[in-house]
């Protein structure tokens, strides 16, 4: 009996920028080694279904698309499975072309086959040249008249190495409109809930799922596969190590699949994440990739890694992102063949095998931020690889609009990045790690962004008590970083209320040409910026006149630490342009915070073997299914 691997899907909303990521109806060119679009066919109304298109006279389809091609050089690479089966189903006349391309996205034809009425076209495809890279699709052409393309799919008759289900684990704070519309896509396909045990929404908000109109009706198509638990807000890492501790009680679930709650979800890939960890050859991690939520054809994240000699994440490539597929489709896209291996997914989705769990223990209680990057470093160590499947995505708001490097979560930036480098990190101290850490004090104290830098001193210290604090401060630590803002008059957000707010010297504009060789300092000249600017800052108080009245504006996107260290004050627009913050220099804090981050940063480098012997020893412990219970009941009194 064959096992469908991947079904060809359309967009459940009719929405046309979505369109380029299932089918490509539109005829492309190159000029000067870059893709152009020649013409555009696309039009939403041929599309019929959800497995169905109308192909027009004349036209061709092309199924190299982020999600209708196949990604044979994982199957390849990560499962036993080397026989696949494509099947397509037409109505009308047309021509069937299938292609592959290798791991630098050069595109070879493997068959044509040309079809009349009615017909189901079957194509034998065998992995065994996909080890660099490269993906498998098709083309359709209608001739003279309409054809439908009726459906397909991609199969083996190879058995799956697992066949457990998945309990799904969405932690949601606030969002239960978000969590209505996944349940509502989960329960409109039952061919996917067959692989699903539970469905626990891990509820610490005060607006509750329960509460929401739509609740009653999605609940009873749902039935029993559907629980809700309520607990204070235990940040992202309280929410899925509660959904990691139910499923581990579930007998019928082999994996648990993370959500997070502010997400728009392709219930196809929710479907070929499960199907990819049956078939894995060892225990793996699959993780999705992340389109934005509010320009949804802009890739932001696919394969992750944490930079060892540094200890910080970026994605693979990370100068191409985001890809915005409306400009460059898959087959226009030459690295997107390449097989990328990854370090770690984040938790916005993805997949985690139940006996590594059992293996590795749950989440680190880190509220949030690199406790998933943390899990699979731990899950790495331990035998347990992590995929970050192309096919495999959901769309999730973005950082473009945000900023949470200087608001309250600057505190679990700090701390989270340095633990996992205490626990995880293969190089003497660290490596460069506190040097970065430091220089990111230095950054912020030189642009007046001191709430920030406070934070992070908070975090340091925290870190050298020990690892004790983590779980001792789970359920207050972001409280108490948020009610910290009200001694920082810089992290007040000035609303237009008819009178704009407005600098000395007006806003500062930084075009292509008024750049000058001193502007974003290098080298030597970094050096003697940063040293100047610092001893400036610490000699010179501001001037009366610009304490008073900011000195100048910047738009978010000139407002760089090379930049705002020049002014005595300054008038910045908010990343999401809501509003805007004043950054004035206080020279007394500006000296102790000065101080101190050198003190801390030189203890934390002088204790670091110390410290890293003793989270090591207690990462047992701080992950333990025993400790997260006592969490978890200590909360809810």
């Amino acid at each position: 009996m064959p096992h469908v691997l991947q079904n060809v899907v359309f967009p459940y909303d009719r929405d046309p920028d979505l369109l380029p990521l299932y089918a490509d109806p539109e005829t492309w060119s190159v000029i000067d080694e870059t893709p152009v679009r020649v013409s555009n066919r696309a039009h939403l109304g041929n599309i019929l279904d959800r497995r169905r298109a109308r192909i027009m006279a004349g036209r061709r389809v092309s199924f190299g698309t982020y999600f209708n091609a196949f990604p044979a050089s994982y199957w390849q690479h990560w499962t036993p499975v080397r026989d696949v089966r494509l099947t397509v189903r037409t109505s009308g006349p047309a021509t069937i072309l299938v292609y592959r391309s290798n791991g630098s996205g050069v595109r070879q034809r493997i068959e044509t086959r040309e079809v009349e009425d009615v017909a189901t076209s079957d194509f034998d495809l065998v992995l065994d040249q996909y080890s660099d890279g490269g993906w498998i699709w098709f083309d359709i052409v209608a001739d003279e008249k309409n054809a439908v393309f009726e459906g397909a799919e991609w199969t083996t008759e190879q058995e799956p190495v697992r066949t457990g289900k998945a309990s799904i684990g969405i932690t949601t704070y606030n969002k239960p409109d978000y969590c209505i519309w996944t349940l509502m896509n989960l329960a409109s396909e039952p061919e996917l809930l067959e692989l699903i045990d539970r469905i626990f929404i891990i509820d610490q908000g005060e607006k509750r799922v329960e509460a929401q109109a739509e609740y009653p009706e999605v609940a009873a198509s749902l039935g029993e596969q559907l629980q809700i638990i309520t607990q204070p807000n235990l940040g992202g890492s309280g929410g899925f190590a509660r959904a990691m501790a139910e499923t581990l009680e579930r007998e019928e679930s082999d994996f648990v699949q993370l959500l997070d709650d502010d997400v728009r979800l392709e219930t196809e890939s929710v479907r070929r994440s499960i199907i990819f960890g049956r078939y894995a050859t060892t225990p793996t991690i699959v993780g999705a990739h992340m389109f934005d939520l509010l320009d949804r054809p802009k890739l932001h994240a696919w394969a992750e890694v944490v930079d060892e000699e540094p200890f910080m994440w970026r994605t693979l490539f990370q100068e191409q992102m985001p890809h915005d597929f409306s400009a460059a489709n898959l087959r226009q896209t030459p690295t997107m063949h390449m097989r990328l291996d990854a370090d770690y997914n984040g938790w916005w989705m993805c997949l985690i095998p139940v006996e590594t769990i059992r293996a590795v223990g749950l989440a680190l209680p880190a509220f949030i931020k690199w406790d998933d990057a943390e899990f699979c470093l731990r899950a790495r160590d331990a035998g347990t690889p992590t995929v970050s499947m192309p096919g495999v995505a959901l769309w999730h708001v973005s950082w473009v609009g945000k900023d949470d490097s200087i608001d309250w979560q600057a505190y679990f930036h700090a701390r989270n990045r340095i633990v996992a480098g205490l626990l995880h990190s293969t190089l003497p101290r660290g490596g460069t790690l506190l040097r970065h850490s430091r220089r990111m004090d230095l950054k912020h104290l030189m642009m007046m962004q001191y709430y920030p830098v406070a934070l992070r001193h908070r975090a340091l210290r925290d870190i050298l008590s020990g690892p004790q604090h983590m779980r001792a401060n789970l359920a207050t630590a972001m409280p108490q970083a948020r009610a910290l803002a009200k001694e920082f008059p810089e992290t007040i957000v000035h609303k237009d209320i008819g009178v704009p707010l407005r600098s000395r010297r007006g806003r500062q504009v930084f075009t292509q040409r008024s750049v000058h060789e001193l502007d974003n300092p290098t080298g030597l000249r970094l050096r003697w910026f940063t040293l100047s600017t610092l001893v400036s800052h610490w000699f010179h108080a501001p001037r009366p006149e610009n304490v008073e009245n900011p000195e100048v504006e910047f738009g978010k996107g000139d407002a760089h630490w090379w930049r705002l260290p020049t002014f005595d004050s300054a008038l910045v627009n908010s990343a999401d342009g809501s509003g805007k913050n004043i950054y004035t220099r206080d020279r007394g804090r500006y000296r102790s915070m000065l101080l101190e981050s050198f003190r801390l940063h030189r203890q934390l480098r002088r204790q670091w073997p110390a410290l890293s012997r003793r989270y090591r020893a207690a990462i047992g412990e701080l992950t333990s299914l025993e400790a997260w219970r006592q969490t978890f009941e200590g909360a809810a009194r």
